[in-house]
């Protein structure tokens, strides 16, 4: 079981801070996502914590061992890239055991060890084949098998799901989170989809202009939103002043009843729940029903409701 520590981390690119002061402790194997919007530095967080990127302060830390100035090959860390980054010109089985010709393997003992691989992420009959014979969510098994040849202690995943479709996206998320519980090590995935990252974790980190705004698990960080930024980037919450200052109110948790001084300005029909924009006295709130809830209301754009919320669902936000 592999521990992860990262003390103080920073990345400054002249004059630029892109990572301030990151403090991460994982003491056994756990799934962790590096959750925030475009540019917030968790690429070149994951980046530094994998030796391609060069830290300007600050320390990681990996099963005791403080790896922070040691080449990425010998950190017992591997990455997988968004892109894939597959040989073209080599067959499935070659491209898994690429790590292994690196190291001296002979072709046998690779080709078996590979094979091992590509069986766990159940491609043995596409062995032979080519990246380009192969879909989307094939050529991302190939790379997450050839990730986890060299049995590396900490496997880090750089956006791995952005390029697939919705529903492939769903089922491979799933096969991600099987695998890591079953080779035991840890997971850090960067992701900006606060869906994926909700699903996937054991512990989130939600970054903002290079900070830690808040981690903790997907529960604790929904549930409990430490301010304005983390609220409204994960999603679910509306954030509403009141008397000067700034308190959270979940969208599942405001009551709506037909009849009164707010109005409906949007409806959206999401499958078992339906999603409304109401225009009200504390701004535009978002409000989620039950599709039998909102069947029974019988709805439409521009009808008068009022909406309503229970003190205790209000959270304190800090600025």
């Amino acid at each position: 079981m592999s521990s992860l520590e990262l003390i103080n981390l920073e990345k400054w690119y002249g004059q630029t801070q892109a990572v301030g002061g990151v403090n991460l402790h994982l003491p056994t194997s756990q799934y962790c996502c590096l959750l925030g919007p475009s540019g917030c530095g968790k690429t070149s967080l994951l980046r530094m914590i994998a030796g391609h990127e060069q830290i300007s302060e600050g320390d990681v830390i990996l099963d005791n061992k403080n790896i922070s100035d040691i080449p990425p090959a010998q950190r017992s860390t591997s990455m997988m890239f968004q892109n894939y980054a597959l040989f073209p010109h080599l067959k499935v089985i070659d491209n898994v055991a690429f790590a292994l010709k690196l190291s001296g393997v002979g072709k046998a003992e690779r080709h078996e060890k590979a094979m091992e691989m590509i069986e766990s992420v159940q491609l043995k009959n596409m062995a032979n084949r080519y990246p380009n014979q192969l879909s989307g969510g094939q050529q991302q098994r190939v790379a997450l098998a050839r990730a986890l040849i060299t049995k590396p202690k900490l496997l880090l995943l750089d956006e791995p799901l952005s390029a697939l479709d919705p529903f492939l996206r769903i089922e491979m998320r799933a096969e991600l989170k099987a695998l890591q519980r079953q080779l035991d090590i840890t997971f850090v995935h960067v992701t900006h989809s606060q869906e994926e990252a909700m699903a996937l974790s054991d512990l989130v980190l939600v970054m903002n202009a290079g900070k830690v705004e808040q981690q903790g698990t997907p529960y604790d960080v929904f549930t409990r939103p430490i301010n304005r930024f983390v609220a409204q980037f994960i999603g679910g919450h509306n954030v509403i002043e009141i008397n000067g200052a700034s308190v959270s109110v979940r969208e599942d948790r405001i009551k709506i009843v037909a009849g009164g001084k707010d109005e409906v300005t949007s409806i959206e029909f999401l499958g078992s729940v339906v999603r409304l924009k109401v225009r009200s006295s504390s701004g535009t709130l978002t409000v989620v029903l039950s599709d039998t809830e909102f069947e029974k209301l019988n709805l439409e754009y521009g009808n008068p409701v009022t909406a309503s919320w229970s003190k205790k669902d209000q959270l304190p936000l800090k600025a």
